[in-house]
């Protein structure tokens, strides 16, 4: 009997409406466009206003995803989401989700990873499929990085945005086509340089924590760039050598918009070249959650991304988390 492969069958992503360019945050902070372009390679990103949670943009996305798809939110089986800005700590997004579309017969849970957090909540959602427990799984990634950004940062608030994205998982018994292989990874020892500080058990929030905003993300940034491009980059090339794959085999690097520079280092490990690179940085930021299927949304309606396509998903988040996928695109 053959294994059952968990495949992509439907892809959808929001981004709000409103732009935060690089010249709006030079009236904010002391920075400049060409110092941030130069540094990062974003030149705007998405902000998400109104008071809107990211189950809003998550919704949008779902919808989009379900639209493309033709189905209807009570055939869904699991919702999961990969975020860091849960519109509140519990009840989870997943259950908000669950109930805002009308998926009354699906399950679901929040996974926490970081920039990791999409591509370990595909993992798990994969594993549903391939154990035969569900048919039909949504991934999300979102988040509304606007909420824990600190815009008296200038380190830190140049790089981030909000955006969601989701990817429908259901079974393939065609082995030629769906989730190949993946390698994934966590080590406690990176949480020092990349954290928030307050808000959980370990710092309640209070007056204290708030006036010295411990609610905002922290990050040495040098040490985190230095270990996210060798991080990215040796697991995007292990899973090539892993699978056998050269570069020409390769469709596209589906990489974590962290950075510019981070994205280019994977490609120049993997002997890529920049077109064979999905990048929405420039426009986007890093939307952490949310980039890899912001990219293969996008990527997939310019129908660039066709059916047989080998993609490698990789990411590097705070934990530290980061991994790989091998993914053979299956429509």
């Amino acid at each position: 009997m053959n294994k059952i492969r968990a495949a992509i069958t439907s892809v959808g992503h929001y981004v709000p409406d409103t732009v935060l360019s690089n010249s709006d945050l030079e009236k904010m902070v002391d920075t400049n466009d060409d110092w941030i372009t130069t540094r990062t390679g974003i030149k705007e990103r998405r902000i998400l206003d109104n008071g809107e949670p990211i189950s809003f943009m998550a919704v949008e996305a779902i919808n989009m995803l379900l639209g493309r798809r033709g189905i209807k939110a009570d055939e869904i089986d699991l919702i999961l989401v990969g975020t860091v800005t849960p519109d509140m700590l519990f009840p989870s997004t997943a259950c908000i989700i669950q109930e805002k579309i009308g998926a009354s017969k699906a399950w679901g849970f929040d996974v926490l990873a970081a920039c990791s957090g999409f591509i370990f909540t595909f993992m798990a959602g994969v594993q549903f499929i391939e154990s035969g427990a569900c048919k039909k799984v949504l991934v999300v990634g979102a988040d509304k990085m606007s909420s824990i950004t600190n815009y008296k940062d200038r380190n830190t608030c140049i790089l981030f945005g909000d955006g969601a994205g989701a990817v429908l998982l259901e079974p393939s018994e065609d082995q030629n086509y769906g989730v190949i292989d993946s390698v994934m990874h966590v080590d406690g020892t990176g949480g020092q340089y990349l954290y928030m500080k307050a808000g959980g058990s370990l710092n309640p929030s209070s007056h204290e924590t708030v006036d010295k905003d411990w609610h905002y993300v922290y990050q040495e940034g040098r040490k985190v760039f230095k270990d996210a491009v060798v991080g990215m980059a040796d697991i995007s090339y292990e899973i090539m050598e892993r699978n056998n794959l050269k570069s020409e085999d390769v469709a596209y690097l589906v990489p974590h918009q962290a950075n510019l520079r981070i994205l280019t280092a994977c490609a120049d490990r993997m002997g890529l070249p920049q077109e064979k690179v999905m990048i929405n940085i420039d426009r986007y930021g890093n939307t952490t959650a949310a980039t890899i299927p912001l990219c293969l949304s996008e990527y997939w309606q310019e129908g660039k991304i066709k059916k047989g396509d080998n993609l490698i998903l990789s990411s590097f988040g705070a934990g530290y988390t980061w991994g790989a996928i091998l993914v053979r695109w299956a429509y």
